[in-house]
């Protein structure tokens, strides 16, 4: 089996690559993965695209990245209970000998821990991409209070649309959804979505925040009902801060939900498995990936592009 995999490389800020490197012998936990498709993050990859993703082990150029990666098990170690053949979906590799895998999982072959890999039902093609985002997306579902569902999203882009869809697959009231730009109000699915400038209410119980802007805590507390609180949700490159006496008097909860964990990635798979969650329509956009560059730029700065996909198979 070859040592070599065609990857997308980030050779630099705002330099990319599409190029053969170097991959690690499997051990005998290790599974090696022919990657089908991947997604491109727009949080993420646009950070280290733009050079400005905070301190991070493993952070250093020339890196892969990617953590949304769907394929087929191709050889397995001795230790390793996945069956060849087997669509899988994999959260990225670290598996490289000559440039660094942050996050890893642009590329054609990957060598995995087995432990690291979800066996998919081979019914699921190209929208098991979308795993990790439904996964990050229930997790900040559940960040808030026991028994508490979020009644208002900020952002329409696919997170938010997870969240809104995640919440009804839970058995939740429809929420109500920000977003700013027209084109995004566009693509809801059993809940509204409406432009904050009309927004009437004061008295939602659990806001999640999507978004990523770090100047919008004030004016999400004004829409807070007394005791109600707030979910972090997005990536904030900026200082996050309130003003204090607003909060104070609504007696304002804050919390912050995480990188998703193993669980949360289960428990979406089930959700898409028992017909309870849809990705259909998330992804807009797809291209091969030995067209990553103008890939890359697009889903970067067409507000269009919800959800970028890199086809793998016409590399193998």
């Amino acid at each position: 089996m070859s040592s070599q995999a065609t990857a997308v490389v980030f050779e630099q800020p705002g330099k990319l690559s599409v190029r053969k490197v170097g991959i690690a012998e499997p051990g005998e936990g290790d599974c090696v993965i022919d990657i089908e498709w991947s997604g491109i993050s727009t949080g993420t990859e646009r950070l280290l695209w733009q050079g400005r993703m905070p301190a991070f082990p493993g952070l250093a150029y020339p890196l892969v990245p990617g953590y949304e990666s769907v394929g087929r098990v191709a050889a397995v170690g001795d230790g390793c209970a996945l069956a060849v053949g087997q669509r899988v979906f994999v959260p990225g590799s670290r598996g490289y000998t000559d440039v660094q895998g942050l996050f890893g999982g642009a590329a054609d072959r990957l060598v995995v821990d087995a432990t690291r890999v979800t066996p998919l039902d081979d019914a699921l093609g190209e929208e098991a991409a979308l795993l990790a985002l439904a996964a990050t997306a229930l997790r900040a579902v559940t960040r808030g209070p026991e028994g508490v569902l979020p009644d208002l999203v900020i952002g329409h882009g696919v997170l938010g649309r997870l969240v809104a869809r995640i919440v009804l697959a839970l058995g939740g009231e429809a929420p109500t959804v920000w977003e700013r730009d027209a084109g995004r109000r566009a693509g809801a699915d059993g809940y509204p979505v409406i432009d904050p400038e009309s927004e009437t209410r004061r008295d939602y119980r659990l806001i999640c925040d999507v978004s990523g802007a770090a100047g919008l805590l004030d004016t999400l507390v004004a829409h807070l009902a007394p005791g109600g609180c707030i979910v972090l949700a997005g990536f904030y490159q900026e200082p996050v801060s309130f003003t204090f006496p607003p909060a104070f008097m609504r007696e304002a909860q804050l919390r912050i939900s995480a990188e998703w964990q193993q669980e949360d990635l289960e428990a979406v798979v089930k959700l898409v498995a028992d017909g309870r969650l849809d990705l259909d329509g998330l992804i807009t956009h797809r291209q091969p990936a030995a067209h990553a560059a103008p890939a890359y730029r697009q889903a970067f700065g067409d507000m269009e592009c919800l959800k970028m996909i890199l086809d793998w198979r016409s590399v193998q």
